[in-house]
């Protein structure tokens, strides 16, 4: 599993260009802007230090540095205190080098000391000067750092979905500001850590299961399933085949294996398409290539075992299965298996330290079953994550505020956000990023922000490149 923490520099919000007329010769000159990444950021409980980033309007043209002032709210600056910062800081201000060419810069935050349960420890930071040619600041010129775990201000993301071949699936959780990134491949299934015993496929690869009318998994050949593989597939266009992959809206009760019962003899075998592996080519700008070669077939039959499960599962022709014993965790949505490298697997974050995934996704389209889509967001509707969109006729992003929040709106289908940030495109037609709407975000502990995208693609129109800016309103 990979965390990072990347952020887009979308609080810079202008630059500046002086220049004289052009008719005396004279070569126009843009200010040197910078500003702080986010305006907020918080330590968690086992986390003992962090970078500040800071965003530059354009690369330095000359080496120079910037001069970052600070106030302590309960907190002391010293090696024996509160907090120290790498470069360390002289008479109260910390002054970043900043090299010709750079196009950002950092400086370490390190927290010694705790706050103390129930005080609110913080320091506020804010750029005094910017020692180049031009230079100024502007946008996000403070930010503050909470010593506790507390509800970021908002910020700018970037998941690292990975490219047109999007192979990763990206969990942000809002209000901690980052995101966890694990390759789709990773997981084959998810054991449902709640009270009911659900198994959930993985969709992003375009997996789909059928129920046999058999409990021996052993007796089941590659000849009695050949009649029922082609029907076992995402994208056949047959309304019926929704019966084969879990219900998109997220409901637990509507995963394509049935509940697991405690009476053995009514757990049947399952016929498993494995699916896709990622795809590897590389197409066209603004196109994707998610899907490669199939993953295959397998067999599988789940069985309780008090309150594990047990994973019965084989390859078509094999006559003597593997079993793999899966223990609930509360903590988490699910347990997940490869059916690959055989074993438990990491791969969401604790269910209350998520919000959003990045992912690529098997919905539905009425009328023609299931599909597969790039590009698409889903909310942790199981730890009580919800959204609602709006379109900005109604009312724009800067001047959408707390008071507009309308609760009866938030929606519990984890599509809330699904596809609906970008448009589809279609013959001759490239799909592109809505300007037009933005989303409402509830998380688990009750904060509300509001999210707008800001790219579909990169710089050079690649898709797979997804980025947005979010606010807490309060």
């Amino acid at each position: 599993m990979k965390i990072t923490i990347k952020l887009t520099s979308v609080f810079l919000l202008f630059i500046l260009v002086s220049a004289c007329s052009s008719d005396d010769g004279t070569v126009m000159q843009e200010d040197f802007v910078v500003a702080f990444e986010n305006p907020s950021m918080s330590f968690g409980a086992t986390e003992a230090e962090k970078d500040i980033n800071l965003v530059f309007s354009t690369a330095a043209t000359e080496s120079g540095s910037i001069d970052i002032s600070f106030t302590g709210t309960n907190a002391v600056y010293g090696d024996t205190e509160d907090f120290v910062t790498v470069p360390a800081a002289v008479n109260g201000v910390v002054t970043v080098e900043v090299a010709s060419g750079a196009e950002n810069a950092s400086f370490v935050f390190k927290k010694l000391k705790d706050a103390v349960e129930g005080t609110e420890k913080s320091i506020s930071f804010e750029i005094s000067s910017v020692n180049l040619m031009g230079g100024m600041s502007n946008g996000t010129t403070a930010t503050q750092v909470a010593f506790e775990e507390t509800a970021a201000l908002g910020g700018n993301l970037a998941p690292e979905v990975g490219g047109p071949n999007q192979p990763n699936q990206v969990y942000v959780d809002l209000s901690a500001q980052n995101q966890t990134s694990i390759n789709r491949e990773a997981w084959d299934l998810a054991f449902y850590n709640g009270d009911e015993f659900r198994v959930a496929i993985n969709g992003s690869l375009y997996m789909a299961v059928a129920e046999l009318d058999e409990t021996n998994i052993d007796a089941v050949t590659a000849e009695q399933v050949a009649d029922l593989q082609s029907s076992v597939a995402v994208g056949t266009f047959d309304a019926a085949n929704t019966v084969y992959v879990d219900m998109p809206n997220g409901d637990i009760n509507g995963t394509a294996i049935q509940e697991i019962s405690a009476t053995d003899t009514e757990n049947k075998v399952y016929l498993v398409n494995m699916g896709s592996e990622i795809g590897t080519t590389e197409p066209e700008a603004g196109s994707v290539s998610t899907s490669g070669d199939s993953r295959g077939w397998m067999k599988i039959r789940v069985l309780r075992n008090d309150t594990d499960y047990t994973l019965q599962y084989a390859g078509l022709d094999d006559t003597k299965h593997k079993e793999i014993s899966i223990s609930k965790d509360a903590g988490f949505n699910f347990q997940f298996v490869s059916l690959v490298s055989e074993g438990v697997v990491s791969v969401e974050p604790e269910k209350e330290k998520w919000d959003l995934n990045f992912t690529v996704f098997t919905n539905e389209i009425e009328g023609f079953g299931s599909y597969g889509y790039s590009d698409f967001v889903t909310t942790n509707t199981m730890g009580n994550v919800s959204a609602y969109m709006i379109n900005t006729e109604t009312i724009s992003y800067g001047d959408f505020t707390i008071s507009d929040i309308d609760e009866a709106t938030f929606d519990a289908d984890q599509r809330a956000i699904g596809s609906n940030w970008r448009n589809g495109g279609g013959p001759g037609t490239l799909p592109s990023l809505k300007e037009d709407v933005f989303f409402v975000v509830k998380d688990g502990n009750g904060n509300i922000y509001k999210l707008k995208f800001t790219a579909l693609v990169n710089e050079s129109g690649v898709r797979g490149y997804p980025s947005f800016e979010y606010a807490l309103l309060q």
